[in-house]
């Protein structure tokens, strides 16, 4: 009898395990919607951190045993993960999360993205021939996201459906609300003429109207210059910027030294959650991203 009521409970409890969503994030912030939409009914690896380089992972087998056994990937796209994330999908051996198939999910699919080049050529350092891959960082954009998203996963799990479109709508709710807080808020950053370590905010930079007059990287990918630093020192007298901004896992020696030359701020933005102690969760994010930068303009 007892046999029989536990080898019950296990399958029972085996069949609940088996109808989650298992979903293989590849960076924080779609990893942190995807548990908005998804609460406990979803399983999420998140493949990266705040700490690490989107743009440079290594396809480690620790990766390919995550994907191969997701029921949905969800990759930022615009040729973000590139370097890694082709090798990832072949070596999982998992049909279902190819690109073209229902499991595979593009962020950069559902949004309009910013600096889409008119050409590639590679003598213009890493540039996205798909457009900027950051397009979290405009937090209009999570929401569209956050619908297609929430669809999706309706799509795979309609078991579950129900509870990912009122998991969606409450969450919608509650950021059109924080939206509104935020760009009250940041009405104070409105032109302000900013350096950036690298073309990681221009979202952000599109949102807020913050204006980007130069970058520490001579060419995208390509780490800072002495010769680019000292130009950028030069054009101070000319267009004169307020703040460097850079994210956490960017190096900080340039920036701190071009603030140490001409006296603006050095603001490192946690760009994910989990790049500060107060990003803790997407509303963190945008929370301390704007507190961050109005300091800085102080």
């Amino acid at each position: 009898m007892y046999k029989l009521i536990f080898a019950l409970f296990w399958a029972l409890t085996a069949a609940a395990a088996q109808a989650d969503l298992r979903i293989f994030a590849t960076v924080p912030e779609w990893g942190a919607l995807a548990k908005e939409i998804g609460g406990d009914k979803v399983r999420i690896y998140t493949a990266t951190n705040a700490f690490q380089d989107p743009h440079r992972i290594e396809a480690k087998p620790s990766l390919l045993a995550q994907a191969r056994q997701a029921n949905l990937l969800i990759a930022a796209g615009a040729d973000l993960e590139i370097g890694w994330l082709p090798l990832v999908l072949r070596d999982s051996a998992n049909p279902a999360i190819q690109p073209g198939q229902r499991g595979y999910f593009e962020a950069a699919a559902q949004v309009q993205r910013l600096d889409v080049p008119s050409s590639v050529d590679r003598a213009q350092g890493d540039v996205h021939a798909a457009g900027n891959p950051h397009l979290h960082l405009d937090p209009r954009n999570v929401l569209k996201v956050g619908e297609a998203l929430s669809a999706r996963m309706a799509e795979l799990d309609p078991a579950s459906g129900e509870a990912y479109r009122a998991n969606y709508k409450a969450f919608a709710g509650k950021w059109q609300a924080a939206l509104a807080r935020w760009e009250k808020d940041a009405a104070p950053l409105k032109g302000v003429p900013v350096l950036v370590h690298h073309a990681s905010f221009v979202y952000l930079n599109h949102w807020l109207g913050l204006k980007e007059v130069g970058t520490l990287e001579p060419k995208p990918g390509i780490e800072p210059t002495s010769s680019q630093l000292s130009g950028l020192i030069a054009r101070q007298q000319s267009q004169p910027a307020k703040m460097v901004l850079r994210t956490a896992y960017q190096q900080d020696g340039p920036s701190q030294w071009l603030a140490g030359k001409t006296g603006i701020a050095a603001v490192m933005l946690p760009y994910t959650v989990g790049g500060t102690p107060e990003a803790r969760d997407l509303f963190g994010l945008f929370d301390d991203t704007i507190q961050r930068l109005l300091k800085g303009l102080q």
